[in-house]
C-alpha cells in the first residue's frame, strides 16, 4: 500500500474534499436541526411573553372606563349623603312644587316650561308613589347630585342616573333629553335588572354590580349598566347608575389583536360578550356559551358552527377552572395558548388565543432557510476548495514535504520556490532560513530569558507596591462605614438611654427624704418621754404610722429608680455591644447565641418605648412564642430597634390616635423565621422602593440614610434578608427581617 506521502496531489485534494464535505453537511443538518429547534424555543418564549404582555396592557387600558365608574360613584355616594342630610333640616315643598309636577296619569315629571334635556336633570315618579316629606328631600337632594356631577361625567359616559327604593329615577341623559316625559306610565322601574342586582337580597356586599351586555334598541348601541347602591340609617335608599357603551370595546376587542392571534370578552357565567366569529345581526343579548335557555323576547348572537361552539366551551371551562394567579395557558388538544387578564369592576375576563401553528411556522421558516443558505454555501465551498486544493496546496505541500524530510536527514541547503506570494511562498521563505535561524533564535531566548527575570522583579516590586496602597484605601473606607454604622445604632439607643436616665432622675428628685429629718428632729426632742410622746401625744402616735409608710414608698420609688438604672445598663451593654459588632466585623466573626426572638422583639420595643409614647404610637404584638434559637443576638437587636425607630418617624404625618406599630413574629416555613415591623405611615412610592437599602439614601429630612443600609447589611451576615412592601404613598409600609431558624429543643 503506497504510503500518504506517496500519493498524487490530484488523489489528495480529491480525498480531503470529500472527507471535508461529508463533515460540512452534517454539520449544516445538525446546525438546521438544532437552529430549528433553538428559535422554536425562543420564538415560542418571546411569543408567550409577548401574548402576556399584550393581554395586561390591553386590560389595565380597557378596564379604565370601568373603575372610572365605580370612581364616579363612590364620589356621588358622598355627596349625597351630605346632601339629604342638609336637606332634612329644610322645608322641600316649594323647591319641589316649582320642579315636578304631577300629571294625570299619577306620574310625577320635571316641568315642561324652560326645562332643556341636554343640560338639565329630569325626574320621572311612578304613579302610587307616596310622595311625603322624606321622599321629597330625598328626590330634591339626589337632582341636586345628579346635577352637579351628570355633565361633567357625560364626556365619558352615555348618562348618569339615580333610582329609589320607592321607584322614582332621578337622570341626566343629554342624548335623550325627552326621556322624562316621554318615559310610559307603566315603566317597571323597579323590575329592571340594573335596579334588582343592587337590592340587598342579591347584593349583600352593597358593592357596585354590572348587568350583563343588552343591545340598547334606540340607539342600536350595546351597553352594559354599573350600579352602586347607597344605605343610610340601616336602610336602601337607591342606587347610582351609568350607562357605558360597549360598542368600541368590542370593536377594539375583535379588531386591535397579535397577528395571527384572536381576542375575546367573557363573564364567568358564559356571557360572552365579544368574539370574532360571533354574529351579532339581529340580537339583543350576549351570547351564552353554556347554552342556556334565552329569556322570552331576547335573541342571542350565533356562531358559525357547532364545531365552534364546542371548542368554545372547553376554551371557557379552562378560563373558568384555571389556578388562582395563573394568566397563560395551554389547550393541548386545540393546539393553543392562551392568555387571561381580568377586568377590574365588571370583573369580566379579557382573553386572547394564539394558535401553536403561529409559533411553529416561524420557526420552520427561519430553519427552511438556515438550510438552503448551508446547502449553497457548501456547493461553492466545494468548487472552491477543490480548485485550492488541486492548484495551490497539494503540489506546493508535496514539495514541502520532501523538503522536510530533507532538513530532517540534516541538510538544510533545500531549495523551495519562495517567489509564490501567498502564505505557501512565505512558508517555504521561512522553512529555508529555518536552519540558521534555530542558533540565533537559542541565543535570543537565552537573552529574553535574562531580561525576562530582571523586569518580571521589577514588575513584582511595583505590583507590592499598588496592592499595599489598596488594602490602605480599603481600609480606611471601611474605617469610614463602620464609623458611620457605630455612630448611627449608638445614637438610637442613647435615645432611650437618656430617657431612662431623665426618668431615674425625677424618681430622686421626688423622693420626699425630707420626711425623714423632722421625724428624726421630733423623735430627738422627745429621746426623755420617747415612751409616753409615741403613746399618748397625737404627733407621737401618728409617727410610727408615718415612717412605716415612708419607708413603704422609698421602697417602692428604689425599685422604679433599679428598673430605670436596669435599663440605662441594658442599654449602655448594647452601646458596647454595637461597637463589639463593628469591631469584631473587622476581625473574626461574632459567636452565635441561644436567643428568645420574642424577647428580643420585647427588648427592641422596649428601647423605642418613651419615643413610642411621646409620639402617642399605639403598639401591637402579634408574637408567637418559639424556641431559642441560635444568632448573633445584638445584630438581631440592632435591625429592630432600627426598624421601629424608622417606623415611628414615618407616622409623624399620621393624624395623633391613629398611629399604630404592628410587630409579628412568626415561622411561615421550618428553617426560617420572619420578624414583621408595620406602619401605617407616609408610605414609600415604588420607584424608591428599590434604592430604599442604598448606603447614603434616606427619605427624611433630617435622616443619613446610615440604618436601613446597615440593617441591610446585617440581615445577609445573617444569612438572612432584609426587604420592603409598601402599596404606595399614605399606604403605610412593612419592613420583613427573615432570618435562618435552628431551634434548641430544652430537656
Amino acid at each position: 500500500m503506497p504510503s500518504p506521502s506517496s500519493r498524487p496531489p490530484a488523489s489528495l485534494a480529491r480525498s480531503t474534499l470529500i472527507q471535508m464535505g461529508v463533515r460540512i453537511g452534517i454539520l449544516i443538518a445538525l446546525t438546521t436541526l438544532v437552529s430549528y429547534v433553538h428559535m422554536f424555543r425562543t420564538l415560542r418564549a418571546e411569543a408567550l411573553q409577548q401574548l402576556q404582555r399584550h393581554v395586561a396592557e390591553r386590560s389595565q387600558r380597557e378596564q379604565a372606563i370601568f373603575t372610572l365608574a365605580q370612581d364616579n360613584h363612590a364620589v356621588m355616594r358622598k355627596a349625597l349623603e351630605e346632601r339629604i342630610r342638609a336637606w332634612r333640616q329644610q322645608d322641600p315643598n316649594p323647591r319641589f312644587d316649582s320642579l315636578f309636577t304631577q300629571l294625570p296619569d299619577g306620574t310625577v315629571r320635571s316641568r315642561t316650561e324652560g326645562f332643556d334635556g341636554t343640560r338639565m336633570v329630569g325626574v320621572f315618579v311612578p304613579p302610587g308613589v307616596k310622595l311625603d316629606t322624606d321622599v321629597r328631600r330625598r328626590i330634591l337632594a339626589v337632582h341636586d347630585v345628579v346635577a352637579q356631577y351628570g355633565p361633567a361625567f357625560a364626556v365619558r359616559f352615555t348618562d348618569t342616573y339615580f333610582t329609589l327604593a320607592e321607584g322614582p329615577c332621578i337622570t341626566f341623559w343629554p342624548t335623550r333629553p325627552d326621556w322624562a316625559a316621554a318615559l310610559p306610565t307603566d315603566d317597571p322601574t323597579l323590575e329592571y335588572e340594573y335596579f334588582t342586582i343592587t337590592t340587598p337580597e342579591k347584593n349583600p356586599e352593597r358593592r357596585t354590580a354590572w348587568t350583563g351586555s343588552y343591545l340598547y334598541s334606540p340607539t342600536q348601541s350595546w351597553l352594559v349598566t354599573a350600579n352602586t347602591p347607597l344605605d343610610m340609617d340601616g336602610r336602601h335608599v337607591g342606587s347610582f347608575s351609568h350607562d357605558i357603551s360597549l360598542d368600541e370595546l368590542m370593536t377594539r376587542s375583535i379588531n386591535d389583536h397579535l397577528p395571527g392571534a384572536y381576542n375575546l370578552l367573557v363573564r364567568d357565567d358564559g356571557q360572552l360578550i365579544a368574539h370574532p366569529s360571533l354574529d351579532m345581526q339581529g340580537a339583543n343579548m350576549g351570547y351564552d356559551i353554556l347554552g342556556a335557555a334565552p329569556p322570552p323576547g331576547s335573541i342571542p348572537p350565533r356562531l358559525a358552527s357547532e364545531e365552534e361552539q364546542a371548542h368554545l366551551r372547553r376554551l371557557f371551562e379552562k378560563v373558568k377552572n384555571r389556578p388562582p394567579g395563573e394568566d397563560l395557558l395551554e389547550l393541548p388538544e386545540d393546539g393553543e395558548y392562551v392568555a387571561v387578564s381580568r377586568l377590574k369592576g365588571p370583573e369580566w375576563n379579557f382573553v386572547t388565543v394564539l394558535p401553536k401553528s403561529v409559533v411553529t411556522a416561524s420557526a420552520i421558516r427561519s430553519a427552511r432557510y438556515v438550510l438552503l443558505f448551508g446547502l449553497v454555501s457548501l456547493l461553492l465551498e466545494l468548487v472552491i476548495m477543490y480548485w485550492v486544493l488541486r492548484k495551490q496546496v497539494a503540489q506546493p505541500l508535496l514539495a514541502l514535504t520532501q523538503a522536510t524530510h530533507r532538513v530532517a536527514s540534516g541538510d538544510f541547503q533545500v531549495e523551495l520556490n519562495t517567489s509564490r506570494e501567498d502564505e505557501l511562498g512565505t512558508l517555504a521563505s521561512a522553512f529555508r532560513a529555518m536552519a540558521d535561524k534555530v542558533q540565533q533564535r537559542e541565543e535570543q531566548l537565552r537573552q529574553a530569558n535574562e531580561g525576562l527575570e530582571q523586569r518580571v522583579e521589577e514588575r513584582t516590586r511595583e505590583l507590592k507596591t499598588v496592592h499595599g496602597q489598596l488594602i490602605q484605601t480599603a481600609r480606611q473606607a471601611g474605617m469610614a462605614e463602620i464609623a458611620t454604622n457605630v455612630l448611627h445604632n449608638v445614637g438610637n439607643v442613647l435615645n432611650s438611654v437618656y430617657t431612662s436616665s431623665q426618668l431615674a432622675r425625677d424618681r430622686v428628685s421626688e423622693l420626699k427624704v425630707e420626711h425623714v429629718s423632722k421625724v428624726a428632729t421630733l423623735l430627738e426632742e422627745h429621746q426623755a418621754d420617747l415612751t409616753t410622746f409615741v403613746t399618748q401625744d397625737a404627733r407621737g402616735r401618728n409617727a410610727m404610722p408615718f415612717l412605716n409608710k415612708l419607708g413603704q414608698n422609698l421602697v417602692k420609688e428604689r425599685e422604679e429608680i433599679l428598673t430605670l438604672l436596669t435599663d440605662v445598663g441594658r442599654y449602655t451593654e448594647h452601646i458596647g455591644d454595637i461597637v463589639k459588632v463593628q469591631q469584631n466585623h473587622a476581625r473574626t466573626p461574632r459567636m452565635n447565641e441561644p436567643v428568645h426572638l420574642s424577647a428580643l422583639v420585647d427588648d427592641a420595643m422596649r428601647i423605642n418605648a418613651a419615643a413610642l409614647t411621646r409620639h402617642q404610637v399605639k403598639e401591637v404584638r402579634q408574637l408567637r412564642f418559639l424556641p431559642p434559637t441560635l444568632t448573633d443576638k445584638h445584630k438581631v437587636l440592632m435591625i429592630l430597634v432600627n426598624l421601629i425607630s424608622n417606623a415611628k418617624y414615618a407616622m409623624d404625618d399620621t393624624p395623633e390616635g391613629q398611629r399604630i406599630l404592628t410587630v409579628k413574629l412568626d415561622v411561615p416555613v421550618p428553617d426560617r423565621v420572619r420578624i414583621e415591623v408595620q406602619d401605617n405611615g407616609v408610605g414609600i412610592a415604588q420607584e424608591m422602593a428599590t434604592r430604599i437599602f442604598q448606603y447614603g439614601f434616606t427619605t427624611r429630612k433630617d435622616g443619613h440614610g446610615f440604618g436601613l443600609h446597615s440593617s441591610a447589611v446585617a440581615a445577609q451576615e445573617l444569612g438572612g434578608s432584609l426587604t420592603l412592601h409598601s402599596d404606595g404613598p399614605g399606604r403605610g409600609a412593612t419592613f420583613t427581617l427573615e432570618l435562618p431558624y435552628q431551634p434548641i429543643q430544652t430537656a
